[in-house]
């Protein structure tokens, strides 16, 4: 089914019932595509994902879009989900991938009163390592371009975003301690409070992350590897930290805690340190959390952002109108310094993956996925 539509006017595509169908550049869509399919559950990526060459490319619903693909976004909590973490019931196999970035090729008749085919949108849905992804429209996120840069804000910023907005209670002149600081979601907690005016203190593990953090704002990086976290808060912060948004768990999780200010909040968006271990979760000194709490006041809150979905349009707004301005920095690594080289096709999911443990990205990481048009009408 293949719409003709004049130059600027709306191209509506029925996909309801279509077994054949044509994207908007005019190559056919193939009937099968590659993707990744968690096989057995296990924290440990290559052991329970498969990467699948012929599966059928699904045929959008009345409501939904077709979306081919561009770029994918490497989140640390993929090996929760392919460990079955989230949703115990769901057994495998089952897609994975919490985000993406690329064009509409196909709609349903209702999608098509809001989209339309070689639109460019970003979606978090399970199932984005795959070439092509079923987006329901009311869930899909229209953006400019098909650029990596609008990725980063999809799971990473809004994490940011919403969690210190409606648990941070950030002003002018207090004192954030943000951990992983360089990483996906970590840049972002760095400027959003610096946009609120804050002093930012940010913990990494390299002089290049250091470097990268200071470059957008953060007002004290500390290289964990060369400077002892602790002592640096110690000398250099005596009353405390105000907020700390803390991703890394175990030790640095009870470095945070007493780090805490009177009246301080810790808010807990991760614990990476311990997803790869056979329990998810990372030591933590929980034994006099209580007293250390009460002594200070200090509140310690999780936050986990399908919890938040009725603040997440207006935060991904919010973001994108920063980054529009010029205000917002949202760096990529598509692996150009990793091992293997830089991250290009479903097959590379597997070392970025592995690169992100690591420890060694800057900024969030992202898969590109080249589609070549080999045919034209």
């Amino acid at each position: 089914m293949l719409r003709l539509a004049a130059a600027g006017a709306r191209a509506i595509v029925d996909m309801s019932y279509a077994r054949h169908f044509l994207d908007f550049q005019g190559s056919a869509i193939p009937r099968t595509m590659q993707k990744l399919v968690v096989t057995q559950l296990s924290p440990n990526f290559h052991e329970a994902v498969t990467l699948r060459r012929d599966c059928p490319v699904p045929l959008p619903g009345d409501g939904d879009l077709l979306v081919r693909n561009r770029f994918v976004g490497i989140n640390a909590s993929d090996i929760n989900y392919s460990a079955g973490r989230y949703d115990p019931s769901v057994k495998p196999p089952f897609d994975i991938g919490f985000e993406g970035i690329g064009e509409v090729v196909a709609l349903g008749l209702s999608a098509s009163a809001k989209y339309t085919v070689g639109q460019a949108v970003a979606y978090v849905t399970p199932g984005s390592f795959a070439e092509y992804t079923v987006v329901p429209a009311s869930i899909a996120i229209p953006v400019p371009s098909v650029k990596p840069e609008y990725l980063t804000m999809l799971v990473s910023g809004t994490t940011a975003y919403i969690s210190l907005k409606e648990l941070g209670e950030l002003s002018e002149g207090k004192k954030v301690l943000v951990t992983a600081a360089a990483g996906g979601t970590g840049q972002f907690a760095v400027q959003l409070s610096k946009i609120a005016k804050c002093h930012v203190i940010g913990t990494c593990s390299s002089d290049e992350k250091s470097a990268f953090l200071k470059s957008v704002g953060c007002d004290r990086p500390i290289n964990y590897r060369t400077e002892p976290v602790d002592t640096v808060l110690k000398q250099e912060y005596p009353e405390g930290v105000d907020v700390v948004y803390e991703s890394v768990g175990g030790a640095m999780f009870d470095l945070a805690v007493d780090a805490l200010a009177t009246k301080g909040r810790l808010i807990v968006i991760g614990f990476i340190s311990g997803y790869q271990s056979p329990t998810g979760l990372s030591p933590v000194k929980a034994g006099a959390l209580p007293a250390k709490l009460l002594k200070k006041s200090a509140s310690l809150q999780g936050f986990f952002l399908n919890h938040y979905f009725s603040k997440y349009q207006a935060a991904m707004g919010h973001l994108l109108e920063l980054y529009a301005r010029g205000d917002l920095v949202c760096e990529v690594d598509l692996g150009h310094l990793a091992p293997s080289g830089r991250f290009v096709g479903l097959e590379s999911v597997f070392q970025a993956v592995d690169y992100m443990y690591t420890g060694k990205n800057i900024g969030k990481l992202v898969v590109e996925l080249p589609h070549p048009v080999s045919s034209k009408l």
